[in-house]
């Protein structure tokens, strides 16, 4: 037998207090028998039947569980690649603090949501690395998102193909468990800024294979000017470089793969949308077992308990009533 609950402090110290006190009223009806021409066999009677019916009541407190039976657990879960643009653009400050210090708090939320699919990270500007392979542990990508900053990337300017087409190759590996293409997802997260010439060569790829893109859009068609170590960025002819967000691109890459477009900017934030939209893709079952479970049966006990109070009830005695 196993137990679900257990007594807290608390629990014991009342269930203590009521024994003494239950104690003392036992003791005192036992004086007054003597004093009076009557045996107390009933009161004895009465204290063991209450004493045991108070045992079973906590027995049922506490969720005794016993009895073997079988439960099939299916794991379903999908594979989702998140490609983080670290070009100096996302430094701008139109969406507080920054595009990217917002990016950061938000795919902590992702990971979160996302608790039993396989996670991986793809950091990019004009080249990819990879920062995360396919991942349960949301420990480790926390910590990976954690460090994610502009200076792991060279930045010179921002290409959407070779994060594409790194997240595609690790998809379409041979090793993943999950074969189903509608349970692989992609979701660029980008100011939309896209400089590449390769990227529409990618996203046909990923539209062939059953691949879906998601596209998150950070910053403001308004725009801001990049901070950086001497001021702001500035161009060739010496003035303020303002960065705003191109989401025509993304919106573009999002319908192409017949996935969606969502935005953050100083008044919206989609995430939550986001989040909702990739939960309602069924995932894949990648596996199936059998466990040993076994049930709380509380209800026993109290139904003898029950019982033991109707006759607690109904029985009483001549001299002292208790």
């Amino acid at each position: 037998m196993s137990w679900l609950y257990g007594l807290s402090l608390v629990d014991k110290i009342l269930i203590a207090l009521f024994l003494v006190l239950y104690g003392l009223y036992f003791f005192r009806l036992i004086v007054i028998s003597r004093k009076l021409p009557t045996r107390f066999n009933g009161i004895t009677f009465k204290f063991l039947l209450r004493s045991l019916y108070f045992t079973l009541l906590v027995i049922a407190l506490i969720g005794p569980s016993f009895g073997e039976s079988k439960r099939e657990v299916k794991s379903v879960g999908k594979d989702i690649f998140l490609l983080v643009d670290l070009s100096e653009s996302m430094e701008a400050n139109d969406v507080q603090p920054t595009r990217l210090a917002k990016v950061k708090f938000e795919l902590k939320n992702i990971v979160e949501a996302f608790s039993s699919d396989r996670l991986g990270i793809i950091i990019f500007s004009s080249e990819a690395f990879m920062q995360a392979p396919l991942t349960y542990d949301q420990n480790a990508l926390n910590l990976f998102i954690e460090t994610l900053n502009t200076g792991l990337v060279p930045n010179a300017g921002t290409d959407f193909g070779p994060p594409l087409r790194m997240a595609l190759e690790k998809l379409q590996d041979d090793d993943s468990p999950v074969t189903q293409q509608k349970s692989k997802i992609i979701i660029l997260i980008s100011d939309g800024e896209d400089f590449g010439d390769d990227t529409s060569e990618e996203v046909d790829k990923i539209e062939t294979a059953g691949i879906r893109l998601f596209t998150l859009g950070v910053g403001t068609e308004k725009g801001s000017k990049i901070r950086n170590r001497s001021g702001f960025k500035k161009d060739r002819e010496g003035q303020d470089v303002v960065t705003r967000l191109e989401s025509r691109s993304l919106r573009k890459l999002a319908s192409d793969t017949e996935g969606k477009y969502f935005e953050i900017n100083a008044t919206r934030n989609d995430v939550s949308r986001l989040i909702n939209t990739v939960n309602s893709i069924e995932g894949e079952v990648r596996d199936t077992r059998q466990i040993d479970v076994s049930a709380n049966r509380f209800y026993y006990f109290v139904i003898i308990a029950l019982g033991l109070i109707l006759v607690d009830i109904f029985t009483s005695f001549k001299t002292v009533r208790i």
